[in-house]
């Protein structure tokens, strides 16, 4: 069986250090799951511009993860920022957070199949997640489950 393709947005780097928060061992056991092959991990340079604000050692070890998990890299694209302006456009994605809308629309003209992430303000909300899959859709592209590690990571029964 293929293993699906995700993109990780910004969050999920965060909160893989960031133990005081709910969602860090599901966050650390999706981690695991992409090591272990069960996903095919991506991310962009959107990320990485958002990574890059950061403090240090913090923005440092949130990079590092990329090499060690072997998480692949996406460059800008142009397709994204135009797909991204749509979303803005259309008020799914407030003008003020576009990177969020560039999360989503990379991964849309990549192909991917899931996006995870923990900003339940933009990105993991149902507005967000039917109308961008309407708009992928009016636009030829399909839509992305959007959803946390919560959602996913398999538990081993105790």
């Amino acid at each position: 069986m293929r293993a699906p393709k995700i993109y990780l947005e910004t969050t999920m780097f965060n909160h893989y250090f960031d133990e005081d928060r709910e969602a860090h061992a599901d966050t650390v056991a999706l981690f695991k799951e992409i090591e272990s092959g069960k996903h095919e991990a991506y991310t962009s340079t959107y990320v990485i511009d958002e990574l890059d604000e950061a403090n240090e050692p913090k923005r440092s070890q949130m990079l590092s993860l990329i090499k060690k998990y072997s998480i692949i890299l996406l460059d800008a694209d142009v397709k994204a920022l135009d797909l991204a302006d749509v979303y803005v456009n259309n008020g799914v994605i407030p003008a003020k957070y576009r990177y969020d809308g560039l999360h989503i629309a990379i991964a849309a003209i990549n192909d991917l199949e899931y996006i995870f992430s923990l900003n339940f303000r933009h990105i993991n909300r149902q507005k967000t997640k039917a109308m961008t899959a309407y708009i992928n859709i009016s636009k030829g592209y399909k839509p992305i489950n959007i959803c946390s590690p919560m959602e996913v990571i398999e538990h081993e029964e105790e």
